[in-house]
Parts: C-alpha cells; sequence; structure tokens
C-alpha cells in the first residue's frame, strides 16, 4: 500500500527552524512522557545533540543556559523538569527593547554634519597664529567635499566661506583672495577614482 508523501508545508511551524523537525519531534515526545525522571533524562539527551549541532558555539558564555532555554521554548514551556537553570519565561519572550535615547541636537546644516559644526566651534577657541591657520583650512577643505557629497556640483569658495563664517557665528572670516581651497574639479574626480576603484573597474 502506497502512503501519501508529507511536505514540510503541511507540518506544524517549527518555533526554531536552526533545530529542525527531529529535534523538535524530540521535544514533542519528551513532553509527552508521563513519569518526571524519565522526561529529565531525555531532555538532557535532547540538550547534547543540541550542543552537538553547534560546537562552534560552545566557547560562547552561558553557551549551556542558551540551550536549555531553547529547550523550553521548543516544547512551548509545557516540558515539566527540574531545570539547571532558571529558564526564559514566556512573558518575558517577546518583551519590546527599550526605546533608545537618540540624540536630538540641531544641526544646522546636514550636508556638514554635527561634528565638524563642533570642529569649527573648537576652532574659534583656538589662538590666533600657524597652528590655527592650518585647522581652519583643514577644516574648510573638509566642508567643502562634504557639500560636493551631497551637492554634487561645483561650489564656490564664497559659498563654503560665508557658512564657515555663519557656523563659527562671525569668529572666522576667510576671503577668496587670501584664501585658496582644493579645486571642486578635482575633489570630484578624485570621488569619482575611488568609487570606480571600489567598483573594480
Amino acid at each position: 500500500m502506497i502512503t501519501a508523501m508529507r511536505y514540510n508545508t503541511q507540518e506544524k511551524r517549527l518555533v526554531l527552524p536552526e533545530y529542525g523537525r527531529n529535534i523538535q519531534n524530540m521535544v514533542s515526545y519528551c513532553v509527552s512522557i508521563p513519569g518526571k525522571e524519565e522526561r529529565t533524562l531525555c531532555a538532557n539527551t535532547i540538550i547534547n545533540i543540541m550542543g552537538n549541532m553547534f560546537p562552534h558555539l560552545r566557547d560562547i558564555n552561558d553557551f549551556k543556559h542558551i540551550l536549555w532555554d531553547h529547550l523550553a521554548i521548543m516544547s512551548d514551556f509545557a516540558l515539566d523538569i527540574d531545570y539547571p537553570y532558571e529558564v526564559i519565561k514566556r512573558e518575558d519572550l517577546y518583551v519590546k527593547p527599550h526605546r533608545l535615547p537618540y540624540d536630538q541636537c540641531r544641526i544646522t546644516y546636514k550636508h556638514y554634519g554635527r561634528y565638524l559644526e563642533e570642529m569649527i566651534g573648537k576652532a574659534t577657541e583656538c589662538s590666533s597664529g600657524e597652528q590655527k591657520d592650518s585647522l581652519v583650512k583643514l577644516l574648510a577643505n573638509h566642508m567643502k567635499k562634504s557639500f560636493l557629497t551631497w551637492n554634487k556640483e561645483v561650489v564656490d569658495d564664497s559659498k563654503i566661506f560665508k557658512d564657515l563664517e555663519y557656523l563659527s557665528k562671525g569668529r572666522i572670516v576667510l576671503d577668496e583672495d587670501s584664501h585658496k581651497l582644493t579645486e571642486s574639479k578635482n575633489i570630484l574626480m578624485k570621488k569619482n577614482k575611488n568609487s570606480m576603484r571600489r567598483q573594480g573597474k
């Protein structure tokens, strides 16, 4: 007599698919064993099999504890044994993580970013001299690169100097005659070369 073949799609959905159908069947059988002592022996055997499936994870802290948690989950918390660990509870299984307190700090120009604004603030506190001039020029060039990253078009140095003056609250003022930044075309050309190199062209 030919028996109809059962497909996985006809079976009950696996709670933890990584362990497979056979382990799930073992767990279901373990739950059905009437004697608690025999159930416990069966549970320990299943834990050993589960551990052998992922030997590379044995160095992880609380690896055994995790396995017992998984056993409890696969049994739908119906396995009545004396667990060697305090296993996870059903109500703790779907607890939503706490909301992360994202920084709501306002960014004046998003294409420059908050950190660059903070660096400009630090630059205004530096004493006048060659070191401060070098830092300001470095920041201005970085602003130009950031601007071109977001806007993809040529930008005049006057625009960068105007934004720098605004972000520094008027404490850093540069003029085009005595300060020259990297040419827009050179920045864009370098960006294109780096992009092509990453794509292996």
